[in-house]
């Protein structure tokens, strides 16, 4: 039903930022909360952060609570990660995801019903 498509990933030296963007295609009925997660090879995902599409409440995993920032982008359907001092262990791919469920512990912890392909961050040390 729902398309994600993420964008921004790449190479970055720790301490440095990176910002990453999912834009939703076409109409998103039912969808609630878009959010980020992230899995490093060997690793379970983890749920980063998400927002509410309607009134802009966000959640943040503790790991990155201070680091990292999401929002809504001034466009449409459209949510923005904010990643600054990363760390090698922030090295994953990040991957787009979306719900009907409201924002917060849950949806990070069980995850959401829509993906995108991901996009890899690669932190150097």
């Amino acid at each position: 039903q729902v398309q994600l498509a993420e964008s921004g990933g790449g190479l970055v030296q720790a301490g440095g930022s990176m910002r990453l963007s999912c834009v939703a295609s076409g109409r998103v009925p039912g969808t609630t909360v878009m959010g980020w997660f992230r899995q490093a090879p060997g690793k379970e995902r983890e749920g980063v952060s998400c927002i509410s599409i309607s009134d802009g409440s966000t959640y943040y995993a503790d790991s990155v609570k201070g680091q990292f920032t999401i929002s809504r982008d001034n466009a449409e359907n459209t949510v923005v990660l904010q990643m600054n001092s990363l760390k090698p262990e922030d090295t994953a791919v990040y991957y787009c995801a979306a719900d009907k469920n409201p924002c917060g512990l849950g949806v990070l912890y069980h995850g959401m019903d829509y993906w995108g392909e991901g996009t890899l961050v690669t932190v150097s040390s």
